[in-house]
């Protein structure tokens, strides 16, 4: 049996104590929960014992002050859209946790010097430029990977495009809506089809799509196209996640909220996007880009040996929420006196209208004397 990546028979059999896949039995038989318990310990500071005897400085990637312990050294990935923005993001992390890399996007300069970045922390680099909506530029960075490296061992299917116009639904052209599909959901398949193939026929591997908390539902900041397309991927990954999963191969996604980049940033914050978005989200802040490359590496290391089809929001609450306050909920003002609110919320963005504020001492007979008629 196998906890967490650890051979719990070979583990064991140093102490002589076999653990039993079924719940409270150790040796074959039952035996009292304490002692039970007790096994766990073991096992807990065994797997402790093998981490700081074993684990490489490379292992060990920091991110706002916690760490995943992922080592991927000797391992390929493959990270489309990566020349900049979270594809970026992607690469520089996987590089510090011993990755080799295949590097793919348009911008072929751009490409470059993110792969000369990753070149410098010490790990082997291929930079590949290939159309993810180019079926022919798919199977050849796929083909070029394993020319290169042998095998890959995950696939972040990173890259996609948007439409800022705003254009509404009912005005929104055809043009625009193929394009946007050929890249978030056409490009995404081929490369599952293309890397699939591959790791069904080497005997396993991880593919972690980049979907969109606007993928689950409507949002007034929604694409039409944008939406389809990302609903869709999320689809695949479930239907992919299983139909692959007893052959070895695990595929996930992850549904990022909003997340801010260092070259995007001055103009979301010079917008003043940053505090609406903030103003929609229940931590009430814009994420940022070593909170999206955590979750993404953790899906596609052996950690999550057992999590396939899974699509996991990263997203600071917002699809957790049936819906978050802009103007401050009237009932945080009750109970100041007996019952007070701890700590300092969210103050809004607007300030409640007139009509909302003269609620704010209570509901009569409740919080105040009903007034004499």
């Amino acid at each position: 049996m196998r906890l967490m990546g650890v051979d719990c028979d070979r583990m064991a059999g140093r102490s002589g104590r076999r653990v039993n896949a079924h719940a409270g039995c150790v040796n074959g038989s039952r035996q009292p929960l304490a002692s039970v318990s007790l096994l766990w310990v073991g096992v807990w500071h065994r797997l402790a014992v093998i981490y700081a005897t074993h684990a490489r400085p490379a292992a060990v990637v920091w991110a706002k002050g916690w760490f995943l312990m992922s080592d991927f050294t000797g391992k390929t990935v493959l990270i489309t859209g990566a020349s900049y923005g979270l594809g970026e993001g992607f690469a520089y992390g996987f590089a510090d946790a011993g990755a080799d890399l295949v590097l793919t996007a348009r911008s072929v300069e751009a490409l470059e010097a993110v792969g000369a970045a990753c070149r410098a922390k010490g790990v082997k680099v291929t930079v590949v430029p290939g159309d993810v909506s180019i079926e022919a530029d798919v199977i050849r960075v796929v083909e070029t990977a394993v020319a290169e490296h042998g095998r890959i061992d995950s696939l972040i299917n990173n890259a996609g495009v948007s439409d800022m116009r705003g254009v509404a639904p009912e005005q929104f052209d055809m043009a625009t809506w193929n394009w946007i599909m050929s890249v978030d959901l056409n490009g995404a398949f081929m490369y599952m089809r293309e890397v699939g193939k591959h790791m069904l026929a080497s005997g396993g591997g991880s593919i972690v799509n980049i979907c969109s908390i606007m993928g689950h539902g409507a949002n007034e900041l929604n694409i039409i196209a944008y939406t389809a397309a990302k609903g869709a991927l999320r689809n695949v990954t479930m239907q992919l996640g299983c139909e692959w999963a007893d052959r070895g191969v695990r595929v996930n996604s992850v549904s990022p909220g909003f997340i801010i980049t260092e070259m995007v940033r001055p103009a979301l914050e010079g917008m003043g996007m940053d505090k609406w978005i903030a103003s929609r989200t229940p931590m009430r802040r814009i994420g940022e880009l070593e909170e999206i490359v955590g979750p993404v590496m953790f899906l596609a290391s052996d950690a999550a040996s057992y999590i396939t089809g899974h699509d996991l929001n990263v997203d600071g609450g917002t699809n957790a929420s049936n819906g978050t306050f802009q103007i401050p909920p009237i009932h945080f003002e009750w109970n100041a006196d007996t019952a007070p609110r701890i700590g300092e919320g969210y103050p809004g963005v607007v300030p409640r209208p007139d009509w909302y504020q003269v609620m704010a001492p209570g509901i009569p007979g409740i919080h105040y004397p009903v007034p004499e008629a």
